[in-house]
């Protein structure tokens, strides 16, 4: 494994870590501001990394690393430009989840692919084990992203 390579997946793994915590407050209607930095801090640093490896064509990986730029962009404006008041608050807490889905829903198929009894029992992306997986992700997110947004306010919360 590269240096770069290294260095992209410990801030992913970090970026999903923390953006777990962040999730859990954000449905618990709990505010943690360093744990937000850091997740935000170590998605930025992920998405530029990802970038920083050779081009080949426009790839799935490309693809999603574009759609999270362009989420990242006023997720990080909601948060820290507009302090999450009126409709910036959703955009906050869409755009915090939806980075943190691609960055689980990139975790399952990088497992897949490089973890060698995973990728036997799913050879190929399109196999019915990453379905399901992936699956079971998007439920699971449209679950946290019902309850986060009808939980989470911070005006509410005196902040």
């Amino acid at each position: 494994m590269s240096g770069l390579t290294l260095i992209h997946v410990i801030l992913s793994l970090i970026a999903i870590g923390s953006g777990i915590v962040v999730a859990q407050g954000l449905i618990k209607a709990r505010r943690y501001e360093k744990t937000t930095l850091l997740y935000m801090l170590t998605t930025a640093l992920t998405l530029v990394t990802s970038f920083l490896f050779p081009f080949n064509g426009v790839t799935p990986g490309i693809a999603v690393g574009v759609i999270c730029v362009i989420i990242f962009i006023p997720t990080a404006l909601a948060r820290y430009s507009f302090q999450m008041r009126g409709i910036w608050r959703p955009v906050f807490v869409v755009g915090a989840l939806a980075m943190l889905f691609f960055n689980c829903l990139v975790l399952i198929v990088q497992s897949f692919q490089k973890i060698p009894p995973l990728h036997a029992l799913a050879p190929t992306d399109a196999s019915p084990p990453v379905a399901i997986s992936q699956a079971v992700l998007l439920v699971i997110f449209l679950v946290v992203g019902f309850f986060s947004v009808r939980r989470f306010r911070p005006t509410l919360m005196g902040i």
